[in-house]
């Protein structure tokens, strides 16, 4: 490449550069238009998009609109109304405030704006004809008009890197969707093609949610309003049962602006990773406000990613909100029911208390004379775990003989429900998982409800059931236990986290281990938990650090706690072909009843299924 003397750059190439990071599909042109209109105090917005975006994008709101004598400053770069100082835009609210967008949008569009603010006498437009602006009268209605025509037409090889009309039109559509989301007091019209598409009419926040995202709706979401001093996180998460197989049903906002934060990301990730099966992605819509001075919404270009003054207790908070808003089962029964109103003595499924959140009514088995079930160690886990959970482990019992309780004579399709509790008690009826009347195939418990019936997976309910009290009896202990190491084991770490062993002593202690930090590079492991004895702790101690670094969490441990008590769990839990007695198969329901995540097994899996009386007659026709 031939030598340049340096040159300041011409207007129109510095806009177009602008426009390649701003606006880079019809998509992003969309986005920061109706951020426009939603800090002009816009409360209707119609959206035209036309050939995908390409030949045309129509913006129109009510909103305040801008004075004629702003117009040239409206459509000049780095101009804005939103902040006027660097303490301003240190604690900005508004959705937009680079003042580059129109003006980069206008570099490679035929683009005209009209508006018509309140108390002036007619509306005007501008508009780049031949290289300059043009103001002029216009015959706009009250509010802000941006039409966007021939998108790219300056720049074509931009046209080249777009994907079908079809496809931008929906990327089009998804922006408006978000934004809809966040703002349910906005009337929203979206046109495709001159045709009516999508109409989203101003209503509550629930009704917005369920209407756009309908996989949420009839019970599939659980909503949530939680806060702190400085922070509210509200909204809705989905149910792990109506997790999918891709990631398109998430949407977190911060402070009203939607973001695609990895910090938030994994926070949310890991509140569902005991509950989610496989590799299915949760749907939620998530906002969290804090103060404006705790976030830096400055980082990128397309404002999409934030930054969090205080990271790591955001992560916390946030993570720890979401698994407390998940945790309790929807097979729930009131408080004031006691096990003796259930009608039956209950069998000895398994004597470890079950674990309820805020519960008094703690359901215990009886106790017989049944051997105690010898757990035989599967991988080098379980001597830590007979170890740490000996009380816990001898104190189980196994199922009841199944020669007791004959089955009872008079099945009908109104059971007695638990503690005689009528409809219209409690939350809800359908929370009950009712009496058990069968076994099926030795695998599910067959269970009727007034309104339909219950099948549950006996193994997959059981092993949940003892997994919530393996780790609820873990986490009521002060410490871990340890083993001293006879010769200090010396582990490579990243430089840069370093300083994470001497601030996280008081977490190391807790969790079992003695770390001395010898060098920037390496540190010296004189007691590991007795769960991790005989483990290659190099690769898991380097991930651990690296999780309280970024996160403030020592997730891998917990992790990897949690995957052994779930070994624990399974090899434990009833098996299949296990033949069961109404009693104990009604103990067992009465089990998941109190107990948390009951709805999923350790690995993510439903344990139970309500079919109700209506689906049965739809089965059958009846009434047709």
């Amino acid at each position: 490449m031939s030598h340049r003397p340096i040159s300041l750059l011409p207007d129109v190439l510095i806009s177009q550069i602008a426009a390649g990071e701003v606006v880079d599909r019809p998509a992003s042109v969309v986005k920061e238009l109706l951020e426009n209109a939603l800090d002009a105090g816009a409360s209707e917005i119609t959206v035209r998009i036309d050939g995908g975006g390409i030949q045309r994008i129509c913006i129109q709101d009510n909103g305040k609109g801008i004075p004629k004598d702003e117009l040239e400053l409206a459509v000049t770069r780095h101009a804005t109304s939103k902040i006027q100082s660097l303490s301003e835009l240190e604690s900005v609210l508004s959705l937009g405030f680079r003042g580059e967008a129109l003006a980069s949008i206008a570099s490679v569009s035929q683009f005209t704006l009209s508006s018509y603010p309140k108390g002036q006498e007619s509306a005007y437009s501008i508009s780049n004809q031949s290289g300059r602006w043009l103001v002029e009268p216009s015959p706009a209605s009250p509010g802000t008009t941006v039409d966007v025509q021939s998108l790219y037409f300056s720049t074509p090889a931009r046209r080249k890197f777009l994907k079908t009309e079809q496809t931008e039109f929906f990327q089009c559509l998804d922006v408006v969707k978000r934004m809809a989301l966040a703002n349910p007091s906005v009337t929203w019209l979206v046109y495709r093609d001159g045709k009516l598409q999508s109409r989203f009419q101003e209503s509550s926040w629930s009704a917005r949610v369920f209407s756009i995202l309908e996989t949420m709706a009839n019970g599939a979401s659980k909503p949530i309003d939680v806060q702190t001093a400085d922070m509210q996180l509200h909204g809705a998460v989905g149910l792990p049962d109506a997790a999918r197989g891709k990631g398109d049903m998430q949407f977190f906002y911060v402070n009203g602006r939607f973001v695609k934060d990895k910090l938030i990301g994994h926070a949310v990730r890991s509140a569902y990773e005991d509950v989610l099966h496989g590799d299915k992605f949760p749907a939620f819509v998530l906002f969290l406000n804090l103060p404006a001075t705790e976030v830096d919404v400055n980082v990128h270009p397309a404002k999409t990613e934030v930054r969090f003054r205080n990271a790591r207790a955001v992560h916390q908070w946030v993570r720890q909100s979401i698994q407390a808003c998940l945790a309790p089962s929807r097979a729930v029964v009131p408080l004031s029911d006691s096990p003796s109103s259930v009608g039956v003595s209950a069998p000895a499924i398994a004597t470890p208390p079950a674990t309820t959140s805020g519960s008094g009514n703690v359901w215990r088995a009886s106790s017989d004379s049944s051997p105690a079930i010898q757990v035989q160690a599967k991988s080098a886990a379980l001597p830590f775990l007979r170890e740490e959970l000996a009380d816990y482990i001898q104190a189980y019992r196994p199922l009841a003989p199944a020669q007791s309780a004959p089955r009872p004579a008079n099945i009908t399709a109104q059971p007695k429900m638990p503690g005689n509790t009528q409809p219209s008690q409690a939350a809800d009826e359908a929370e009950y998982l009712g009496q058990a009347i069968a076994q099926v195939h030795g695998i599910y418990i067959l269970a009727l409800r007034p309104d339909g019936m219950v099948v549950v997976d006996m193994h997959a309910a059981h092993e949940r059931v003892l997994y919530e009290q393996f780790k609820n009896a873990l986490d009521n202990q002060q410490t871990i236990s340890s083993q001293e190491l006879l010769v200090p084991l010396l582990v490579q770490i990243d430089p840069r986290l370093a300083s994470e062993v001497d601030h996280g002593q008081h977490l190391w202690e807790k969790l079992g281990f003695r770390l001395s930090l010898i060098s920037t590079q390496e540190i010296a492991v004189r007691a590991v938990p007795t769960m991790l004895a005989g483990q290659d702790l190099s690769a898991l101690l380097q991930q651990w650090l690296e999780d309280l670094h970024q996160y403030g969490v020592a997730h891998v441990l917990e992790r990897q706690r949690n995957e052994w008590l779930a070994g624990l769990a399974c090899h434990t839990a009833v098996r299949a072909n296990r033949k069961l007695t109404v009693p104990e198969m009604n103990a067992l329901l009465r089990s998941m009843e109190r107990t948390e995540r009951s709805d999923q097994c350790n690995h993510g899996r439903p344990t139970w299924r309500h079919f109700s009386l209506s689906e049965m007659d739809k089965w059958f026709l009846r009434g047709q």
